[in-house]
Parts: structure tokens; sequence; C-alpha cells
């Protein structure tokens, strides 16, 4: 459910963040993310390593806003088409895949999101950042992005799958860019 009433991005609480991105190929991206000890599972592996998934070759900086899915005014949460169409309505862009390792690397200092929260399976896992990112491939199969987390004081980069009908919840975190 969408609500009119409630505050919503730009006059609620949000997070930006300033994330230097490029300069690095591909392989010299994952090396800094093995020296700088981030954990990467198996979908994020795969993103990496699809041809698919590339990176700038010069470095330039992006404007990034973390909000969550109640920010965007959906109190009962939404799907991710319903998300994405929403932040547009509101001026903010899609990020390109290779923000999520990029700002892994900068964003160091997250807060441990797993003490004293349940596991959860098939929705986002308390105290991650899921970027908004056009998907590689419509392949239901494929990884669909990335998000960041910290678990047990250990950094990740992790790749997730959810299609069109999966509903968020209200209190996912999202990063999105600001329009230039």
């Amino acid at each position: 459910m969408h609500i009119e009433n409630k505050k919503v991005y730009p006059n609620c609480p949000f997070i930006t963040r300033k994330v230097e991105i490029g300069g690095l190929s591909k392989s010299q991206l994952i090396e800094k993310l093995q020296q700088n000890s981030i954990w990467i599972n198996e979908s994020g592996e795969r993103i990496l390593a699809d041809d698919k998934f590339t990176t700038s070759e010069k470095k330039y900086n992006l404007q990034t806003v973390e909000l969550t899915v109640y920010d965007l005014g959906f109190i009962d949460g939404a799907t991710t088409p319903e998300i994405y169409k929403k932040a547009g309505e509101l001026g903010l862009d899609l990020c390109p895949m290779e923000l999520g390792p990029y700002l892994r690397l900068e964003y160091l200092d997250q807060p441990e999101g797993f003490l004293g929260n349940p596991v959860t399976q098939h929705q986002a896992p308390p105290g991650s950042i899921t970027v908004a990112s056009e998907a590689l491939t419509d392949d239901v199969d494929f990884p669909k992005g990335f998000y960041i987390r910290r678990i047990d004081n250990v950094l990740w980069l992790r790749g997730y799958r959810a299609d069109d009908l999966h509903v968020w919840n209200s209190n996912d975190h999202f990063i999105f860019c600001q329009k230039n």
C-alpha cells in the first residue's frame, strides 16, 4: 500500500554518501576487495565473473542516497518495480552495478546488522543495504544485484536473487543515485 500523507523522500531522514567509482579493471577491483578482507558470497562472485559486469576505466564520483522502502511511501512494502518506479518519480536513479563493490570498499564502518536479529530467509537480512541497479540479465536464476552488510564483524559484498513479485519489507534499505 502506498500512503499519500506520509513524509517521503526528500522530506524524510536519509543518508547521502559520495562514492568514487571506476579506475580499476575488474581483476584489480576483485583484488582490492580481497585486500580489504571483504567476503563475497557465491551470487556476488557470479555477478563479478559475468562478462556483462563491467567497470569504468575513468574514476568518477556518485552521490548516493540511502533510504528505506517506507521512506518512498510504502507502508506495507513494495515490489522491486514499484520501488524503482517511485524512486524515479522522486528524482532518484538506479545505480551502475559496479557501485556495489566500490560502496563496500568505502563503507568499511557499516554497523553490525546480525546481532540479536533472527536469521531471515527470502527477505533482506537485518542491517543490509541493497544497491538499486538494473539486473544484468532477465534470467531468473541469475543474481539481480548486490547488497552489503556486516555479519559477526565480517564485511560482505553479497549478490541476491528476487523476482519482480518479491515484496520488500518497509524497513529494507536501498541505495539510489541522485540525478545529475
